[in-house]
């Protein structure tokens, strides 16, 4: 069986006592980086054997992992942080598992978007999870279509290319349109700024040097 198993997206103690038990079960851990995960494994005393499943080698472990669990063995997967399957690796396996057959359980946890999202102050009753944008090739074509988009939208990105992004976004819809910026969530300098794509864009490109993975949350078109 494969069991889908969420991280912490920074605080340790997010992590679930299920989640816990189920990496404590598994035969197998399949990890995004075993070098990262090593460091949460060895808090929680999880000796687990695991290997590398990342996004450059998913075509060629997942038979691997598949035929392991036809002939009895549970594999547990985990990325970086947070729920695999959302912007992580995860997707390729749990589908290559259900057409060999092979059950696949999801455990609820740690997710960056949905604590972004409702402490955005921004309406959460429906919303819209685009990930990470295409870095050039489709991207002012997406943004263009998702300028009309009226229910809530959230984008993932990476500190080094967020002033980038809140421009493109500020160019596509509209410099007053209300969002939020959720930065280093659940770690010790967590931040939520919320403001017009004006004011966001003005303030981070004003700082010297921004740090930590970053959730975008922008209204809807009205």
């Amino acid at each position: 069986m494969l069991y889908l198993v969420p991280t912490p997206i920074g605080n340790l103690a997010d992590m679930t006592y299920r989640a816990v038990d189920q990496l404590k079960q598994a035969d197998l851990i399949a990890c995004e980086d075993t070098r990262t995960s090593g460091v949460l494994l060895n808090h929680y005393g999880i000796d687990t054997p695991t290997t590398s499943f990342h996004a450059h080698n998913e075509h060629d472990k997942t038979p691997h992992l598949v035929q392991r669990m036809r002939v009895g063995h549970d594999v547990a997967l985990i990325t970086d942080a947070g729920s695999p399957g959302i912007s992580d690796p995860g997707f390729y396996l749990a589908r290559a598992c259900h057409e060999a057959g092979v059950p696949v359980s999801a455990l609820p946890g740690a997710t960056a978007f949905v604590p972004a999202l409702t402490a955005s102050g921004l309406p959460s009753d429906r919303f819209v999870f685009e990930g990470f944008l295409p870095r050039k090739k489709g991207r002012s074509s997406r943004l263009e279509t998702l300028s009309t988009e009226p229910r809530t939208l959230v984008f993932y990105e990476s500190p080094y290319r967020l002033v980038r992004t809140l421009s493109d976004l500020e160019q596509a819809f509209a410099s007053s349109r209300d969002a939020a910026v959720a930065r280093e969530l659940t770690k010790v300098h967590e931040e939520m700024r919320r403001g017009s794509l004006e004011e966001l864009r003005k303030y981070y490109a004003s700082q010297s040097k921004v740090r930590g993975e970053c959730v975008i949350v922008v209204a809807g078109y009205e």
